[in-house]
């Protein structure tokens, strides 16, 4: 799909051609290496992740502090920051890029994941993975299998009932589904159960429930039933929304590889359904660095604090190998986004 109001870096075809799919992903590779890009940010990380715990602890002393009053509302949106911020290390972890120490990694991800958040690291690793390899592909990303949402003109045909309904409106109901996300995510863990083995399954089910019943104590100790409704809900919806804002931008409305076309090699498979937003530092913190979605998707490694420096290299290779390399602001990208949402669902309000 174009990518309407996108900065769009390319050159010429010949310039393209010069170098066979396997290949052209090694220079660039080198190049990264060589500038120590790819080096874990372990001193980086441990401040993140420090100064995360506190601001957490903060949250949570305040609630007792405030206590039985609906004052406690107005913690809900910061512990709702600060839980995306612990779903990005979280995210960080599963992918290495904080220590290159697998169990190491396996624990930041667990506790991050399952304990704070309530959200299965194993579920989401292998998921996103998945996703990693094979971005955008119809029958290989769980990302854009057909579920609530779809994403090709294919899958809304297959569409009825109130499913189908969804797809009609899917553009308009995007932002008001992903107050839904947080919860989805913790009933998406729970299921994986089944799926794990037995001695990671009952690691991931202790923390989760953990989670759980802490999170429940607290609310229920503190407040009210009915504040403590109020304050979950607030909180829980407000958390999917970010959670929603962070990864809409990344793929949706980008290229989708044809299932029986040409095999695009690593470079090109990555480049080309991704989407960069362009921003600074606070565009960076709100992200948490997946506005670098290209380096992020070529690098997964790469520790987040380098991302912005690959961006320079990655953009001047794709110029000269002639791959289009999209990059666009926030609200734009959430426009090209629904665009496409909105586009997939069209022939089924014309009928």
């Amino acid at each position: 799909m174009a990518q309407t109001a996108a900065v769009v870096v390319e050159s010429t075809p010949s310039e393209g051609s010069r170098a066979a799919s396997g290949s052209d992903f090694a220079p660039l590779l080198r190049s990264v290496k060589e500038r120590g890009l790819l080096e874990r940010r372990h001193g980086w990380y441990a401040r993140e992740i420090a100064v995360n715990l506190l601001s957490l602890t903060g949250v949570v002393t305040g609630l007792v502090a405030i206590g039985d009053s609906w004052w406690t509302l107005l913690l809900a949106p910061v512990l709702a920051v600060l839980g995306a911020r612990t779903a990005f290390i979280g995210h960080d972890a599963g992918h290495s890029q904080i220590t290159g120490d697998k169990k190491a990694g396996r624990v930041i991800g667990l506790v991050h994941g399952n304990l704070l958040l309530g959200m299965s690291y194993a579920w989401w690793n292998d998921k996103h993975n998945r996703h990693h390899a094979n971005p955008n592909h119809i029958d290989k990303d769980p990302d854009v299998l057909a579920d609530v949402l779809v994403f090709t003109s294919g899958q809304a045909g297959k569409r009825t009932g109130f499913r189908r309904w969804l797809t009609r409106n899917q553009a308009w109901l995007f932002f008001p589904l992903t107050l839904l996300e947080g919860i989805a995510l913790k009933v998406h863990g729970f299921r994986d159960l089944r799926r794990q083995p037995p001695r990671e399954r009952a690691v991931e089910a202790l923390l989760l429930v953990t989670h759980v019943v802490a999170y429940t104590a607290l609310l229920l100790t503190v407040l009210s039933p009915l504040r403590a409704l109020a304050f979950a809900v607030l909180h829980q919806v407000l958390f999917g929304l970010h959670l929603g804002m962070s990864f809409a931008p990344n793929h949706k409305g980008m290229e989708m590889p044809d299932p029986d076309g040409e095999r695009w090699g690593h470079l090109r498979r990555q480049v080309l359904t991704s989407r960069n937003v362009r921003g600074g530092v606070l565009t960076d913190w709100f992200l948490g660095g997946l506005n670098y979605q290209i380096e992020h998707h070529l690098f997964p490694s790469m520790p987040r604090p380098h991302l912005r420096r690959a961006q320079p290299l990655v953009r001047a290779y794709c110029r000269e190998m002639g791959i289009p390399y999209a990059e666009t602001g926030l609200v734009d990208s959430y426009r090209q986004a629904l665009r496409h949402m909105y586009e997939v669902g069209e022939p089924l309000r014309v009928e």
